[in-house]
């Protein structure tokens, strides 16, 4: 994937692309380069034109017509995702079915540009596509809170390498961090409080819609989820009359889980979880609300199964679909539920069943694909309760043969969960999903046949040059020959 001066070829890119035709002759970017797109076009084509600001100080204009970097649509283009991407000495061209197609493109040709001082982008060409629909990166805002900057910068990251999807983790023991209108003392109590015993926070409505906004614009469709019926203390702490006997626990700021849970015999729980989807549903364009359902220890089995049915229903209701932890498909599931499998061992008999039975599902095992894990001994954050997640391994796994028994047609695609126990500041962000998100995205995003740790391994070394630029925090893994 190299030309023949020596740089990083057109291909050398995460996540890999499909196909990859690279040319020895490339494009120089000249002081008046500018990008040019029409109608449908013109969004990304700002974004890109930002983009380009900022690596190399020009001033990019966007324009109808003209000589630069042209951005159109095309009917014959590979997906709603996928795009088609020419560099040669009469130009840059990126060609996409679909405005996310374009987007993508986009990202491609960000990830190709030198860091200067001659601005030559390798030519060749890409033709690229998506494999799995849904491709996520999971942000907790429970245990630690993260502002709408915060967030946006992660989104940032997320869309940089395809990832189309931010699950928000809005609530726990820990904290409430959406405000509803009907209950202000879920923000105005159980907000107030995060690991640590920190001041907390939370998002406004105004601030959960900015937070939408930002992200639909990348193309990333925000999962809010409201995590019941366990990890439900500072709902319980905020609203006295959820607890038998009117009687509201202290707040809580501490890691342990399992030991909250929600009445699931009361109507007064239901009438409460219908107000918050029913506002979080208004909130949220995209189709689903995702509700938890994981290590709710105190609950029996049959009263767990009561309430994952009353819920099920409450959200479809609201015009939602609903995603839960793998935990649900021990109840009775609706068809257009989705299952997102988080275990730490493969075996998974209720996860192969469900898909079995049509339900589809969301790969997210803990050991191999969450980012709070710490990569080593030595790594100063993180857990490691499932384990040391190195690079490798977070790399080497296929989301549709992990699991025995499931249907690949089944998974509809993968994602990365950050939990936040021991994440304070967006540099702890950056250095728990630096270099591991990639890895990820790559999974999700490039064909089976692409996947190779020393294409990867290489190609992840190259990044480094531009994290340093744009500011971003990454662990050097000795895994990687790092420049």
């Amino acid at each position: 994937m190299n030309d023949t001066t020596g740089r990083a070829g057109i291909g050398a890119v995460i996540p890999a692309p499909w196909s990859v035709d690279a040319a020895a002759a490339g494009v120089r970017l000249a002081e008046d380069v500018a990008v040019v797109a029409t109608g449908p076009a013109v969004d990304v084509g700002e974004l890109l034109a930002q983009g380009l600001r900022e690596l190399t100080g020009f001033a990019v204009p966007v324009r109808s017509d003209g000589p630069g970097i042209w951005l159109s649509l095309d009917a014959t283009a590979e997906g709603d995702e996928g795009y088609r991407l020419s560099v040669d000495p009469s130009g840059i061209a990126i060609t996409a079915l679909a405005p996310a197609g374009l987007f993508y493109g986009a990202q491609t040709l960000l990830q190709l540009m030198p860091t200067g001082p001659d601005w030559l982008v390798p030519g060749g060409r890409i033709i690229d596509r998506a494999r799995l629909p849904y491709r996520g990166l999971m942000l907790d805002v429970a245990r630690h809170f993260f502002t709408v900057a915060q967030v946006c910068r992660m989104v940032d990251l997320a869309a940089r390498y395809k990832l189309n999807h931010l699950h928000l983790h809005l609530t726990d023991d820990q904290g409430w961090r959406i405000a509803v209108r009907s209950r202000p003392a879920l923000t105005g109590y159980g907000g107030g409080t995060e690991v640590g015993d920190g001041p907390g926070g939370y998002y406004s409505q105004d601030d959960y819609r900015e937070i939408v906004a930002y992200a639909a614009r990348r193309f990333v469709t925000v999962v809010p989820e409201i995590d019941l019926p366990g990890h439900t203390n500072a709902a319980l702490a905020s609203c006295p009359e959820l607890n038998p006997g009117g009687v509201a626990p202290p707040r809580y700021t501490g890691i342990e889980v399992g030991f909250s849970a929600l009445d699931v015999t009361s109507e007064r729980t239901y009438a409460f979880l219908d107000e918050v989807f029913g506002e979080l549903a208004a909130l949220t364009p995209g189709p689903y609300l995702h509700i938890g359902g994981d290590e709710a220890k105190t609950l029996d089995p049959d009263r767990y199964a009561i309430i994952v049915d009353r819920v099920q229903e409450l959200v479809a209701a609201h015009g939602k679909k609903v995603i839960g932890w793998h935990e649900i498909a021990a109840a009775k599931l609706a068809p257009s539920t989705v299952v997102q499998f988080w275990g730490d061992t493969p075996e998974s008999p209720n996860l192969v069943a469900a898909a079995a039975q049509g339900n589809r599902v969301i790969m997210s095992p803990a050991d191999r694909a969450y980012l709070d894990m710490r990569y080593d001994e030595d790594s100063p954050l993180g857990l490691s309760w499932a384990g040391y997640v190195s690079v490798r391994r977070a790399y080497d796994w296929d989301p549709v043969s992990l699991v025995p028994g499931l249907d690949p047609a089944a998974v509809l695609g993968v994602e990365c969960p950050l939990w936040t126990e021991t994440a304070l500041t967006s540099a702890d962000l950056e250095y728990l999903a630096l270099p591991r998100l990639p890895a990820i995205a790559e999974l999700g995003w490039s064909d089976p046949d692409r996947h190779d740790w020393e294409s990867f391994r290489s190609r992840l070394a190259a990044q480094a040059t531009a994290w340093t630029a744009l500011g971003l925090n990454y662990y050097a893994s000795p895994e990687i020959d790092w420049p």
